[in-house]
């Protein structure tokens, strides 16, 4: 078998999956823009993107993920804030987001405290519709309520835009997710492989890709990354060692300078396995039920099993958990938690309990921000980490 580095790799597609998904993400939406249809700005997991598609709106995701409008930022907004947020308020104020540019209005969640505030400052700037996230999932009233919030985003969209859709084009879309939705579930497969035979950037990479496009659009690109999968395996080509240690990351949204902590993994002998983030698997991991004359309500349902840390309780996380370990077996695991991200910091004590107690593995709580300061230590301490496996 041929053990390769990721720097002896073909990319997994020359045109799409070798670290430019983003410009490529980019072109699609000023394509789609320029043959009129209105773009929204999303920023989280939990915007409804079928829905939006079904009206013949394009979702974009915005700008989140780096240091460098921080600094713009903290003149209005607080320097203990967490850095996802001031990342995302800067890139507006200094007007570096193309995808907010492009933009005609912005779809927000009340996933925490800071971002419905920014949500009201960005709210002066272009229309924004910030949706109720229901934070109780397990109660009976939930999708009920998600689900209206979902059809009052639906009315906002019809006034702002005078596009309209109905339950055979809502249907349609869930249909064409479930496609997409199972055919990432594949490529994850892949890293599974030991050693895995995909890398976690270009997870990441098909995961920007696959996010905003709609399962017709995916669906041929996704196939064809699979035979080239396939191919990778028979070949014997892979990433990492055979004993490199295996790590599943879970945590706090991971993007950007964000991803210092896979480059750390990776720079210290490990292998990143598939990210168990909303920028990761957790957009593909649950499917629509499909058929059941109320499409609107099968979003609702099927977009409330996302187990964010926002939610209480959130068992839900760590039964995933366990089947994400079962599934790719890690020799460790760690929580990548942001500085001010105060629900994934204190849900952290449950994490490292449960993969400690329950599946008697290492774990590394590390909390950080988009900085490159902290990455010595970083280096430091997971490199004691797999010296003591």
């Amino acid at each position: 078998m041929s053990i390769q580095s990721f720097s002896g790799f073909e990319p997994l597609m020359n045109d799409g999956l070798d670290g430019m998904a983003p410009k490529r993400v980019l072109k699609y939406v000023e394509s789609r823009k320029k043959e009129n249809h209105p773009v929204v700005g999303i920023y989280c997991g939990y915007a409804p993107v079928e829905l939006i598609q079904s009206m013949g709106i394009v979702p974009a995701v915005l700008c989140s993920f780096s240091h460098s409008p921080i600094e713009s930022a903290e003149t209005v907004l607080p320097a203990n804030l967490c850095p996802l947020i001031k990342s995302s308020y800067g890139f507006i104020m200094e007007g570096a987001c193309p995808f907010y540019a492009l933009s005609d209005a912005v779809i927000a969640e009340t996933t925490c405290d800071g971002k419905k505030k920014m949500f009201e400052m960005i709210a002066d700037i272009k229309p924004t519709f910030v949706m109720d996230l229901p934070q109780m999932p397990d109660e009976i009233s939930a999708s009920l309520n998600w689900k209206n919030m979902i059809l009052n985003l639906q009315a906002f969209l019809e006034k702002n835009f005078d596009h309209t859709t109905n339950n055979e084009k809502i249907e349609h879309a869930i249909q064409w997710a479930n496609k997409k939705n199972r055919l990432m579930q594949k490529i994850f497969d892949y890293a599974s492989l030991t050693p895995p035979a995909i890398s976690w950037k270009e997870i990441y990479d098909v995961g920007f890709l696959a996010l905003p496009s709609t399962g017709e659009e995916m669906v041929p690109l996704l196939e064809k990354l699979i035979k080239k999968l396939d191919n990778r395996v028979k070949e014997g080509v892979y990433f990492g060692k055979p004993d490199s240690p295996r790590v599943l990351v879970t945590g706090c949204p991971i993007g950007g300078d964000a991803t210092k902590i896979f480059n750390v993994i990776e720079e210290a002998g490990g292998v990143v396995l598939a990210p168990d983030s909303c920028t990761g698997m957790k957009s593909f991991m649950e499917l629509f039920d499909e058929n059941t004359g109320d499409p609107v309500d099968a979003i609702a349902r099927r977009y409330l099993k996302i187990p964010c840390a926002c939610m209480t309780p959130n068992n839900k996380r760590l039964n995933d958990l366990s089947l994400l370990i079962d599934r790719f077996k890690p020799d460790v695991v760690i929580d990548f938690v942001l500085q001010a991200c105060h629900a994934y910091n204190v849900e952290s004590y449950k994490v490292g309990q449960f993969v400690s107690e329950k599946h008697h593995l290492p774990f590394l709580k590390i909390e950080t921000d988009y900085s490159s300061g902290d990455i010595g230590q970083l280096k430091t301490r997971v490199e004691a980490l797999f010296e003591s496996l």
